[in-house]
């Protein structure tokens, strides 16, 4: 299982972590999402034979927030 941790730009509001949380959940092979409100983080692991890290970079980026760097582990 990898991980991956997305550094957003920023969020605006509460439902912009249930927009992103839902969208990376609907991924096939991802296993875990956590969107931390305050550090504008995003926490995933997920199963990199069935979905690579820019994949859930470029899901987060297509719902219109700016992925500024991303660590994958």
């Amino acid at each position: 299982m990898s991980k991956a941790i997305l550094q957003l730009d920023a969020l605006s509001c509460p439902s912009c972590m249930q927009k992103i949380k839902g969208a990376l959940e609907k991924q096939d092979g991802v296993e875990n999402v956590k969107v931390m409100f305050n550090a504008a983080k995003v926490k995933t692991e997920f199963d990199g034979d069935k979905i690579s890290a820019d994949k859930l970079s470029d899901t987060v980026s297509n719902l219109g927030y700016e992925v500024q760097s991303m660590k994958v582990k």
